[in-house]
């Protein structure tokens, strides 16, 4: 069984027991799991292509170590002016072990539903300069006052009293 995982804007292809090099993950623990799986081919063949992601897909791995890969060397040089510049950096990768891939069974957590914000026709307060403008347009909408779309803060405050 292999899966194709995006980590951090690079796709790998995985298997169980794979140790590779990827950008460094932050993570508090050791294990990491990694929801963006692309494909997944199963022992009996069958393969599940994602749109873009396979649903309920999941990739589990251990964090072994952080390490810094080779120097990567940057040379300028501007022929028959006498400039040269060497630079050199060496990215910090994490080392991790995959320790399964489930095709199915993992959902990812649920975003928190958001609240929205109480109109200002619902609140009975007299104080309407606290509103945002788009607020007040909405509350002069509701009311039926013609205009608004034109009107200044100000000039809604007004109307609206």
């Amino acid at each position: 069984m292999y899966a194709i995982v995006q980590i951090g804007g690079h796709q790998y292809k995985v298997a169980k027991d794979d140790v590779l090099f990827v950008d460094k993950q932050n993570a508090d623990s050791d294990s990491l799991t990694f929801d963006n799986v692309l494909l997944v081919k199963d022992e009996k063949g069958a393969v599940k292509i994602g749109t873009p992601v396979v649903e309920g897909a999941s990739v589990t791995a251990k964090l072994l170590d952080t390490v810094k890969a080779d120097k990567v060397l940057v040379f300028k040089k501007k022929r028959r002016k006498g400039y040269q510049k060497l630079n050199g950096h060496r990215q910090v990768m994490s080392q991790i072990q995959i320790e399964s891939i489930a095709a199915s069974g993992s959902k990812k957590k649920a975003a928190p539903a958001k609240t929205e914000k109480t109109a200002p026709a619902q609140e009975a307060t007299d104080d309407l300069s606290s509103y945002t403008v788009s607020d007040l347009k909405k509350l002069a909408k509701d009311k039926g006052i013609s205009g608004y779309s034109s009107m200044k803060k100000a000039e809604l405050i007004d109307a609206l009293k």
